[in-house]
């Protein structure tokens, strides 16, 4: 991954390493020889110190010197600090030590041969020094300085000079090639480990990180789930630091953002069904204000008319005036059956008539209906046929499913035709009970079957006008089977047709 935690982790690690390791070798490059140098210095201070010393004892004890450089060697089992310094400097240090006296001219000790220095320190206090020599530090009876011998090629730390006796010369030489081999050979070493610690480290660095970049990777999986709202992804680490905090934080966002969002959901469900059932209302005020309009438009005519004639004399006898009256009142008793027939559908459709659920059978509904409009049916010299003479148990509301079956009645016995044969049957299934009432006649267009249950809808106008029909029966229907929440229908079958509708069984 291109920009992995892990991958920056491992990469920063091994700058600050690198950075290290650089600044280590610069540091010993740079300053390393002259820590060295300064160290060494101080150990000739030191030294210049002690024989000092050993002069200031002599002195005192009026001892001669040269006796009191051999007496410190001549104590059997014991080390004085003179003598510790000088056997250090020879083997820890390689430096060479040669002391002299400067009226007699002789070597009073030597820890090498020490012809070299006692010619070098002649040429000193001649003052016939190397141009390359560099004075270190100078002190009123000797001098260090870093000197170059031709014949070596090399470089010398010295401290040569007086003790405080005016009389005894000294010269201490250390080579400073040492000093420079010692530095390359830490500046070498400390690149191999570098290299080494910087590779291991990198590697341990990568695999380690894996601990704290697994969580990490699960936290920003986790919220590129909820950004798609997926709210059921849970953070499954046990841990208890930063990250298992943000862990358990993110979970707790993820269910008040779940709950949230839900009920912002069944909010807005709520609110589209309200706009869609407002939108529903207002257009359907809108068909019904032009539908009722429409509807009452003729009758209104009508009566209107006839009454004009009768109250300008045209019906003179008395049979016209009948006439007219007769036609006045068929008119009004139209307009107030449709006028009822919109109450109900209008309640059932606005949920304030709920239905009443009672045990009942229908089939004996059926007969006692048949039986009071039998005038009705002889009058259209219609057919009955109905046959179901068992009791069949309903649930329902006993009123309603009345005007159902009525609603389905008076439609066929007003579309009859040929044998005008009506038949009504009862079929008892599994779940529910099917009731159906078909009637010889004409087929209705197939086009018209899904709007005979919108208000107002007629198939023939001309023949619903002569029967005093208003198109909102059916509808009616539709209103009332919807309440119960059970299906109604209609279907061209052989010989006619056939409106159906069933019940819950009870």
């Amino acid at each position: 991954m291109r920009h992995s935690i892990r991958v920056r982790f491992t990469l920063i690690f091994v700058g600050l390493m690198a950075a290290v390791i650089l600044a280590s070798w610069t540091a010993n490059s740079f300053f390393l020889e002259r820590f060295y140098t300064q160290e060494k210095l101080k150990i000739l201070e030191a030294a210049y110190e002690q024989l000092n010393s050993v002069v200031a004892s002599a002195e005192a004890q009026g001892q001669d010197i040269s006796s009191a450089l051999e007496s410190l060697y001549s104590q059997e089992g014991e080390e004085t600090g003179l003598s510790r310094l000088i056997r250090l400097m020879s083997e820890k240090y390689n430096t060479a030590l040669v002391i002299m006296d400067s009226l007699t001219g002789k070597t009073l000790w030597a820890n090498w041969d020490g012809r070299f220095l006692e010619d070098r320190v002649q040429q000193y206090i001649l003052d016939q020094n190397d141009p390359r020599t560099e004075v270190l530090m100078a002190e009123d009876n000797y001098q260090i300085q870093k000197s170059f011998d031709r014949q070596s090629k090399n470089f010398y730390l010295e401290s040569w000079g007086y003790l405080e006796d005016n009389r005894t010369i000294f010269i201490m030489s250390m080579p400073v090639a040492g000093i420079r081999e010692s530095v390359s050979l830490s500046n070498r070493f400390m690149a191999y480990v570098g290299i080494s610690a910087l590779a291991i480290g990198s590697l341990v660095m990568y695999y380690t990180t894996k601990k704290v970049t697994s969580p990490i990777r699960s936290l920003s999986a986790l919220s590129e789930r909820m950004s798609e709202l997926d709210f059921d992804a849970r953070y499954e680490g046990s841990s208890e630091d930063e990250i298992g905090i943000l862990g358990n934080s993110m979970n707790t966002l993820s269910e008040k953002l779940k709950e949230t969002i839900g009920e912002l959901q069944r909010a807005n469900e709520k609110l589209q069904k309200d706009i869609e059932e407002k939108t529903r209302i207002d257009e359907a005020r809108k068909d019904f204000i032009a539908n009722v309009s429409h509807e009452l438009k003729t009758p209104i005519a009508l009566i209107q008319g006839y009454a004009e004639g009768l109250t300008e004399g045209m019906a003179e006898d008395e049979e016209s005036r009948n006439y007219y009256c007769e036609v006045i009142m068929d008119e009004a008793g139209k307009m107030n059956h449709m006028v009822k027939q919109l109450l109900t559908l209008t309640a059932l459709e606005f949920g304030n008539d709920t239905p009443l659920m009672e045990r009942f059978d229908i089939a004996a509904l059926i007969r006692g209906l048949l039986s009071s409009v039998s005038i009705l049916i002889q009058q259209h010299e219609a057919k009955v046929e109905f046959e179901m003479a068992k009791p069949v148990f309903v649930m329902a509301d006993e009123f309603k499913i009345e005007e159902v079956v009525t609603n389905y009645l008076n439609n066929a016995l007003n579309h009859l035709e040929g044998e005008k044969i009506i038949r009504i049957q009862i079929k008892e299934r599994e779940s529910d009970v099917y009731v159906s009432v078909f009637n010889t006649g004409s087929h209705i267009p197939q086009e018209d079957l899904g709007n005979l249950w919108t208000k107002f809808y007629k198939v023939d106008k001309a023949r619903t006008r002569a029967y005093g029909g208003s198109g909102i029966g059916l509808s009616i229907v539709k209103a009332i089977m919807d309440s119960h929440h059970r299906e109604c229908g209609v279907a061209n079958v052989e010989g006619g047709v056939e409106f159906w509708f069933t019940l819950e069984k009870a």
